[in-house]
């Protein structure tokens, strides 16, 4: 049963800003802070651009949900045969006129909140924003499709947040910052693996040429297996730094992930997936929770 919703309500737009996906956001935010807190302490750890860092992850989180909105309904990729979740332009819950005018806001809103940083990390940042937002619009309109997203997740829900949060509180990115970043990206990938995985059927008849549809549906349900188990083997490197309890810690998260795994392979296709992924989104959220811990265990 189609859920009831009055276009243009408030319940429309908190559906189409999809709070859920907040936790993708959330964890690279969370990792950095967390080994920033770990190497300066509370003392030096500096509370406006903590800040400001969650809140531009979350208004960019929630751009690109509007721009991947936007674009897949006047492309024609929403219809009746997804699978995912509801959209809300395809619904008729927001006009299409309205959703872009919403991507400007939210565009507006992120630059606004991104640009105070400029006063604890210089000018350069300007340009590290710039990047955030036009790849947020070539994820949805060309990259994905080319199946580019996976590389676009370990860039900017790895590397750049957790590096670029580091970064604001310490002056410095450290080995043991880029490692966490790597190992974030992989984690966060889970999630994108098992959304295209449901969607491998629809992507291949749409030419979509995600890394699902290129490995294959059991090869891409390998990936999936393997970039969580990946993203705790580069963590227990972690140790090396001094940081015990962040690399074991996470090792937690591979009872759940392959949980998971196994419900992809016994459910395989269809609605059912989205279980699945709900329960990744849970994943994640656990493991940058066990790793955030673990930085700040004193040891």
């Amino acid at each position: 049963m189609k859920e009831k919703v009055a276009p243009g309500s408030a319940k429309a737009w908190l559906l189409a800003a999809r709070p859920k996906t907040l936790a993708a956001a959330a964890v690279p935010v969370m990792i950095g802070l967390a080994l920033a807190c770990a190497d300066v302490g509370t003392a030096g750890f500096k509370t406006v651009p903590a800040v400001l860092c969650v809140a531009f992850a979350f208004v960019m989180q929630i751009d690109a949900n509007f721009v991947n909105d936007y674009f897949d309904f006047v492309r024609g990729n929403d219809d009746d045969s997804r699978l995912g979740p509801r959209r809300a332009c395809a619904q008729g819950w927001i006009a299409p006129r309205q959703m872009l005018r919403a991507v400007y806001l939210t565009t507006a809103a992120a630059c606004a909140v991104g640009l105070p940083l400029v006063v604890y990390g210089g000018w350069w940042l300007v340009a590290v924003g710039a990047l955030c937002v036009v790849f947020c619009f070539l994820y949805t309109t060309s990259l994905a499709s080319r199946g580019l997203g996976d590389a676009l997740v370990l860039v900017f829900f790895g590397l750049v947040p957790v590096c670029m949060v580091y970064y604001l509180q310490t002056g410095t990115v450290t080995s043991e910052c880029l490692l966490a970043s790597l190992a974030c990206g992989l984690v966060i990938d889970t999630l994108l693996l098992v959304n295209n995985y449901r969607d491998i059927d629809a992507d291949t008849r749409a030419g979509k040429r995600t890394l699902v549809v290129r490995l294959g549906a059991r090869r891409g349900r390998q990936a999936y297996l393997l970039a969580g188990v990946a993203a705790v083997a580069v963590g227990l490197t972690f140790a090396l730094f001094g940081h015990a309890w962040s690399a074991l810690l996470p090792v937690a998260y591979l009872v759940l992930h392959y949980g998971a795994y196994r419900r992809m392979v016994i459910i395989n296709k269809g609605k059912a997936l989205n279980m699945v992924l709900g329960l990744t989104a849970r994943n994640m959220f656990v493991y940058g929770l066990l790793v955030s811990i673990g930085f700040l265990v004193r040891t």
